[in-house]
């Protein structure tokens, strides 16, 4: 699905030494940053995730619309049928 950026991260971004270490240094960050910060971040995630899957619910049980009834119908014309 997103072959493409991930074929972008690996050959441009993680050739370079600098851009390797700057990747590596955000997700370290992000990591201590959820460690200092537990129990807000994780209630945090837990609401994103809730968010996500109440969603696709809201989604799957939405009423379907029916298609009004065409009012011109009524006077169409017949085929004749030809035996």
């Amino acid at each position: 699905m997103f072959i493409g950026t991930i074929l972008f991260m690996v050959v441009i971004v993680m050739i370079a030494p600098q851009s390797r270490q700057f990747v590596m240094n955000s997700v370290a960050s992000a990591g201590n940053f959820i460690d200092v910060w537990a129990p807000f971040s994780y209630v945090l995630m837990l609401l994103l995730v809730a968010a996500a899957f109440g969603f696709m619910y809201v989604l799957r049980s939405w009423p379907e619309t029916e298609e009004a009834e065409n009012p011109m119908a009524k006077y169409r014309r017949e085929e004749p049928v030809d035996d």
